[in-house]
């Protein structure tokens, strides 16, 4: 019985992590940390006595965009009695306190509001930033991969196909993401901000984001049934393992080669290879004279090289006859045109060469008449033949 009271003053007692301790006034369970405070003028009628301010850089694309949207801008922190700047020059905002602000927290939410602005978020989205229920966060990551292609393609398993992943997220989370550059803007309650930032910092870090939203889902499916609320969820979430997938190379056979009891010879140093070349015994001069008719010598080639490939843009390509045309109807080359000249040459000569007949008037007459009286006597024969 002893034992069991010992054990059950010991579960009574809180457990001292460090020595000397005392209760806090906060260590209380009827205290909600997590509840937000709302502020209303008549807790701080007098206002703010010292002035206090911000000021954030914008990019030269965003110069365009923040010029329409900074009246709607102005107008909704006038409410809260913050005045804010837009400088075009330096290209910056800035949000000031006046005496007319009583929420001490209020210019914290205009530095937020133009972080946003600075980071594309439109202006109506990053106006709510102004309500007490939501906050912000600009996560970086743009040096959390080093590699270029890395990083952009692990930046796009974020928004997914369509934007579908970052919907997922957006429902889940119960938060605004926007991926642009080098940051992720999140904006929504603690806990979401929370978990937007888990699920971004270890896809940066190789982890898909579709695990994180498998996971949610079935929180968020647990958290419906009032009996699993003070359950262990840890049996009912996945678990991934990581793997390391390598590629299958083909195995190629090594050659045995014949065993020698003797080590192989020393190779050459750099040195001896200088002193055999004789670029150990040049001077400094020398040296760099060489190096630099080298360097010339490559430069000129990749010069000719360039050139060339320019050159070949403008060659004409070789046209292939087609099979279906006639022979004669084919492209002839050069070398068959030169001889089909030369053939026509040989021809013309040789008929230049041949004497050419004469025909005298007298005969020429003679057989023409002969040819007409043999037309009649046909066309004699057929009207005969008709009748």
């Amino acid at each position: 019985m002893a034992a069991d009271g010992d054990t059950a003053a010991a579960e009574e007692t809180p457990r001292q992590k460090k020595s000397f301790r005392k209760d806090k006034p906060w260590d209380n369970s009827d205290i909600k940390h997590w509840e937000t405070v709302k502020i209303s003028r008549e807790d701080n009628p007098t206002g703010m006595i010292e002035e206090s301010s911000f000021a954030v850089l914008f990019p030269k694309y965003r110069e365009k965009y923040l010029r329409e949207v900074w009246p709607s801008v102005t107008a909704a922190l006038k409410e809260h009695g913050i005045k804010c700047e837009l400088n075009l020059v330096e290209g910056s905002m800035t949000v000031a306190t006046t005496r007319k602000a009583y929420d001490p927290y209020i210019i914290i939410k205009a530095r937020d509001l133009i972080k946003l602005l600075s980071r594309s978020v439109p202006a109506p989205q990053a106006l709510k930033i102004l309500e007490d229920e939501i906050e912000c966060d600009i996560i970086k990551i743009g040096g959390m991969v080093g590699n270029k292609e890395r990083f952009v393609k692990r930046r796009q398993r974020l928004l997914g196909p369509n934007g579908s992943t970052l919907k997922a997220i957006e429902i889940l989370s119960q938060c605004y993401v926007l991926v642009q550059g080098n940051t992720v803007s999140v904006m929504g309650p603690y806990k979401g901000l929370k978990t937007v930032r888990r699920i971004v910092e270890d896809c940066m870090h190789n982890v898909h984001p579709v695990y994180h939203v498998k996971a949610l889902m079935i929180k968020r499916e647990l958290a419906k049934d009032p009996e699993m609320a003070n359950e262990n969820w840890e049996r009912f979430l996945p678990k991934f393992k990581n793997k390391n997938v390598r590629s299958k190379k083909p195995k190629q056979p090594r050659e045995k080669k014949a065993y020698t009891p003797f080590p192989p010879p020393q190779q050459p140093s750099k040195i001896d290879l200088a002193m055999e070349s004789g670029e150990y015994f040049l001077s400094k001069e020398e040296k760099t004279r060489k190096s630099n008719e080298e360097k010339q010598a490559k430069q000129q080639n990749a010069v000719a090289a360039k050139k060339r490939q320019r050159e070949e843009a403008f060659v004409s390509p070789v046209e292939e006859a087609y099979a279906g045309e006639p022979k004669a109807k084919r492209r002839i080359d050069s070398e068959d045109v030169k001889a089909m000249a030369a053939s026509l040459k040989e021809r013309v000569g040789k008929k230049s060469s041949k004497s050419p007949k004469v025909h005298e008037a007298d005969t020429f007459i003679e057989s023409r008449s002969v040819d007409k009286t043999k037309k009649k006597k046909k066309k004699q024969k057929k009207n005969e033949i008709e009748t």
